[in-house]
């Protein structure tokens, strides 16, 4: 007896009978579909662990089967079969919500693997942000938002790209991603792309035979590898070399790697995770990263915000952070209203990780258990803060043209918020609420630049 149901969606009778074939081999009882139709008619009959379907179908495409679904059957896994190279169609249903694609002609081990990792979805589906909680704290609604955004994403294999200023916890967010998913009894494998030197990175990501370059006396597994079945998290994937780009691509898209001095390419079954507190879109412009990577990383994209846009969570997370390091310390601390009041004034170009370290030296230096405002030490005029009320500009006076009196407040505009991100122009750009491309015309037409 079968413990476990797909659907298979395809109108060639030879690839459905591949399917059937494949997954029935795998203890899975399948159900087929020649079009649209029928797929809609055998999802209201029954109950299926497992849904594939092909990308063109005689009354319609797989991207419509996948937004039905997503609608009608969110706890439904659907995986799409696209022509080989159709990167553009496999990107378009992910997004839909797709939760794997595999190309034609169907490499049986990367299908096994994908729905392999279905099945260990299943055991996940319906639990409660819980765990990421007790991890990922506080209770503003942007931290809400977060995590039922991290709760539907790993239910997904489509590769992530979280962004944020440094600090913001974006390697966290990606464990959390790993450990809510069905991949999260495999390997987590954290790497710093920035930290590997430009010419051993490829053999650090795909490995080497023994003998591929002088000093390579035995074979090497790389982190694509050590990473198979699980996760792999790309931290700084903006340092990447261009050559390096091009590589990764291929590995991405083929699922599959050759490790240096290979003859043939390993079928690999990694989900890909990549963060950077960069502006990618500003480097691709720039051609300093590849415009095609780029789409195939971010194909979702996930926002960690900067602890001023969530100050109200500031209380909780000192909490936490006082009773760890209280707890290594022996002895317990606590803070006063008036340092918790000037802590949530304060702007945090460091965010969380500054928030620690600001602890840290406040327990250290403080007189008694009690730490109160001054014990913080908080940078003196460096960070304005941005709930005082502003200073009016100077008088405009009587010969002055208005022209050169708006160019002034703009300019002092910049200026401040240039100060409180400590001259990083993208954070810059976004507490002004304009975009990086503005933010670099009006610094050069101003003499800033």
């Amino acid at each position: 007896m079968t413990s476990h149901a797909a659907l298979i969606v395809d109108d060639e009778p030879d690839i459905r009978e591949l399917l059937e074939l494949t997954l029935g081999r795998m203890d899975i009882d399948t159900r087929s579909a020649a079009d649209l139709g029928e797929a809609h008619a055998l999802l209201n009959e029954g109950k299926y662990d497992l849904c594939l379907t092909d990308m063109r179908l005689p009354d319609g495409n797989g991207i419509e089967l996948v937004k039905h679904i997503q609608k009608n059957h969110p706890e439904l896994p659907v995986a799409v079969i696209t022509a080989f190279g159709s990167v553009e169609s496999a990107v378009d249903a992910l997004k839909a919500g797709a939760f794997d694609f595999v190309t034609k002609p169907v490499d049986l081990q990367v299908l096994r693997n994908l729905v392999t990792s279905v099945l260990r979805l299943s055991d996940h589906y319906g639990q409660q942000d819980r765990r990421s909680r007790d991890t990922l704290l506080g209770d503003s609604p942007l931290m809400q938002t977060i995590r039922a955004t991290i709760a539907k994403l790993a239910r997904s294999q489509a590769p992530v790209y979280i962004s944020g200023d440094s600090g913001t916890g974006k390697e966290l967010v990606a464990r959390l991603i790993h450990d809510k998913g069905p991949r999260s009894e495999r390997p987590f494998v954290p790497v710093n792309c920035g930290a590997i030197p430009t010419d051993l990175m490829e053999s650090e990501f795909f490995g080497h035979r023994k003998g591929s370059f002088t000093g390579a006396d035995h074979d090497k597994n790389g982190l694509f590898q050590a990473a198979d079945g699980g996760t792999l998290f790309l931290d700084d994937v903006a340092e990447l070399p261009l050559h390096m780009q091009v590589k990764l691509l291929r590995a991405i898209q083929e699922k599959a790697i050759r490790p240096v001095g290979a003859q043939h390419e390993i079928p690999i079954d990694v989900r890909i995770l990549s963060a950077t507190h960069k502006d990618l879109a500003h480097l691709v412009d720039g051609g300093e990263f590849r415009q095609d990577l780029y789409y195939r990383l971010n194909v979702i994209e996930l926002r960690v915000p900067p602890l001023r846009e969530r100050s109200a969570d500031i209380p909780v997370l000192a909490r936490h952070f006082l009773r760890k390091l209280s707890l290594a310390a022996g002895e317990d601390h606590e803070l006063s209203a008036e340092a918790v009041r000037v802590l949530q004034g304060y702007s945090f170009p460091g965010n969380v990780r500054e928030l620690e370290n600001i602890l840290e030296r406040a327990m250290t230096l403080c007189e008694g258990n009690t730490i109160n405002a001054p014990d913080l030490h908080l940078p003196a005029g460096e960070e304005p803060d941005l709930e005082a009320p502003r200073e009016e500009p100077a008088p405009m006076g009587e010969n002055v043209p208005l022209e050169t009196y708006l160019d002034r407040v703009e300019k002092d505009a910049l200026l401040k918020a240039l100060k409180h991100t400590r001259y990083n122009k993208t954070a810059a750009a976004r507490l002004l609420g304009i975009t990086f491309r503005a933010l670099r015309y009006r610094m050069k037409k101003l003499g800033l630049e």
